[in-house]
Formats: C-alpha cells, sequence, structure tokens
C-alpha cells in the first residue's frame, strides 16, 4: 500500500495540472466571449468570401459557439490525459 505523503503528492501535482488546463481553458474561453465581440464594428470591415458574411458578426453569431464546443471536446480529452498521467481515471 502506497504510503500517504506519496499519495498526497500525486494529489497536489494532479490538482496543479489540472487548475492550469483549466484556467488555459477560461481564458481562451473570455476571450471567445468577451475580448472578440468587443472588436465586431472593426472586424465587419473584413468580410468571409466564401459565406459572404462580415467576420465580426460570424463571430458573434457563430464563431463563438464553435470554439466553445471545440474547448469542450479539447478540455475533456486533455482532461482525460491528466487524469491517467495520475492514476486518478474513470475505467470505460
Amino acid at each position: 500500500m502506497p504510503d500517504s505523503t506519496s499519495i498526497k503528492q500525486k494529489e497536489e501535482a494532479h490538482w496543479r495540472k489540472t487548475s492550469r488546463l483549466m484556467f488555459t481553458h477560461l481564458a481562451i474561453w473570455f476571450f471567445f466571449g468577451f475580448v472578440i465581440h468587443m472588436f465586431v464594428k472593426p472586424l465587419n470591415n473584413i468580410v468571409i468570401p466564401v459565406l459572404g458574411f462580415p467576420l465580426g458578426f460570424y463571430m458573434a453569431a457563430q464563431g463563438s459557439l464553435i470554439a466553445f464546443v471545440v474547448m469542450l471536446f479539447l478540455f475533456a480529452k486533455q482532461q482525460d490525459k491528466i487524469d491517467r498521467e495520475f492514476g486518478f481515471a474513470e475505467e470505460d
């Protein structure tokens, strides 16, 4: 049976990586949720060639939502990798 100090160190290392991942994703979320929308008017000068929409309109209407969904899947995959690295993963 492993001693409690090694388990505690493992838990602390796991939490450090998990919190770093969480804060990274929160920063990206903040960027797509707030910062992009602050620059909608200047971004409207750029037109997406294939769709014909102004980029600011597209980012406000769809782009941020797509980024959030992609972030959810990436976060789950990255968190699972961290959990497996430290032995805290749920078995399938």
